[in-house]
């Protein structure tokens, strides 16, 4: 399975997938955040807007109407097309979703509004296409987290971080009401490796990578197999402390 999803999806430090063990804190933490939204797809028309590798819109099939998986890489959305015969996947682009107005239940947006220039246009895009009372699901990371000191991100795939009350109030002026916006943290048993390597096992792991050539990280025994064994259940999301939290989860409405 490892070597044909590397084959499939080159692995950029972006793109997350299942199946490779270095990735799997990052699938896991991702991972977490859609078992957490899926009962808003229950029987929905579901769009996912920027869905990656297809896990997340697999997922979320096993519990929606319809999903329709919305990526603007061709090669991506032909390898949803192969490995996940549940979902309809679509090439377009989102500043402009190629679906009518008023036709979705729920649009997913995991770990993608950083990314995008025009984040108020893709929202209202979003706006058009929910029916009155449709859902916005909405993860990213906590710039707060995850670019601490700057306003400008570190990673150069962002082009916009947003803390807790910025995601807040971007929603807002965008027309959704806002139903919750709550964070992800580390759960016990990932607090445990935080202290087992130093204070923070994202940075025991950004060591390996960044101290290495491309293509060449040489994982340490231990540090691999306690990545590996992490899974959805390590990562906890809830209301309380959003400005430590790792992700935002936001779920916002259609008026």
């Amino acid at each position: 399975m490892t070597s044909t999803r590397a084959e499939a999806l080159h692995l950029t430090g972006e793109r997350t997938v299942p199946g490779v063990p270095e990735e799997n804190y990052w699938y896991t933490r991702h991972e977490a955040a859609y078992l957490a939204l899926l009962p808003y797809c229950s029987n929905a028309v579901v769009l996912e807007a920027g869905c990656g590798e297809g896990y997340g819109a697999s997922l979320i099939a096993e519990h929606a109407a319809r999903v329709l998986a919305l990526d603007y890489d061709e090669q991506t959305t032909a390898h949803v097309k192969r490995r996940y015969p549940r979902i309809d996947p679509v090439r377009g682009n989102l500043a402009f979703l190629p679906v009518a107005e008023g036709t979705i239940d729920v649009v997913a947006n995991f770990q993608v509004i950083e990314h995008l220039w025009d984040q108020d246009g893709f929202l209202a895009e979003c706006a058009r296409v929910l029916r009155p009372g449709g859902r916005l699901l909405v993860t990213t990371p906590n710039r707060l987290t995850f670019t601490p000191d700057s306003d400008t991100p570190l990673n150069p795939y962002h082009t916009r971080e947003l803390a807790p009350s910025e995601l807040d109030n971007l929603l807002r002026d965008s027309g959704f009401e806002v139903e919750l916006v709550h964070g992800l943290h580390h759960g016990p048993g990932v607090r445990a490796l935080d202290e087992r390597y130093g204070g923070s096992i994202i940075d025991a792991q950004l060591d390996v990578v960044l101290g290495s050539l491309p293509g060449q990280a040489s994982w340490p025994e231990a540090l691999l197999a306690d990545v590996t064994a992490i899974t959805a259940a390590d990562f906890a999301i809830h209301g309380a402390d959003l400005d430590a939290s790792l992700d935002l989860v936001a779920v916002a409405v259609r008026p």
